[in-house]
């Protein structure tokens, strides 16, 4: 009964070496630096930022980052996880831009909006209501009391 095994065995080895049958999909899901949602490489080891997924920079080292299957209908071929959904259905940003301060979305979608669910500001930012469209409801702390107006209310030049 042996030989008989080593037969069907041999046969699915033979299949999986020359890619005859499905391989299961990789899961590249992968935290980046600060937590960010990554892409994980094939080496298995390297984290890239969403972000530096088809930037056309090569961060993998076979270059798996910029691969047509991956990149070429942007952002429909790409994994769900490196995709944020602005409120506007017509932009998107990368998954690890959303909650890092910046009014990336252009509506503050992706830092105030329900699908963002970003916590409040942290030690590095200042609380207030912004006077540009960059930021959304916090501003870095180093640009306060620079004498440059940054909130409505003034607060990052007296307050902060």
């Amino acid at each position: 009964s042996a030989p008989a095994l080593l037969v069907p065995a041999a046969a699915v080895g033979l299949a999986v070496a020359l890619g005859l049958l499905a391989h299961a999909p990789v899961n590249r899901f992968c935290a980046a630096s600060n937590n960010r949602t990554g892409f994980l490489c094939d080496d298995r080891a390297t984290c890239i930022l969403a972000s530096q997924v088809c930037d056309r920079v090569r961060n993998c080292r076979n270059g798996e980052d910029e691969q047509e299957k991956l990149c070429g209908d942007l952002p429909h071929s790409l994994p769900g996880y490196l995709v944020f959904r602005c409120s506007n259905p017509m932009y998107w940003v990368y998954a690890d831009q959303r909650c890092n301060g910046k009014n990336n979305c252009g509506d503050c979608s992706d830092e105030m909006g329900s699908l963002a669910a970003c916590p409040p500001c942290g030690s590095e930012w200042w609380s207030c209501s912004p006077v540009l469209y960059e930021y959304c409801s916090c501003i870095p702390r180093r640009l306060c009391r620079d004498g440059v107006q940054h909130c409505l209310s003034w607060s990052d030049e007296y307050i902060c």
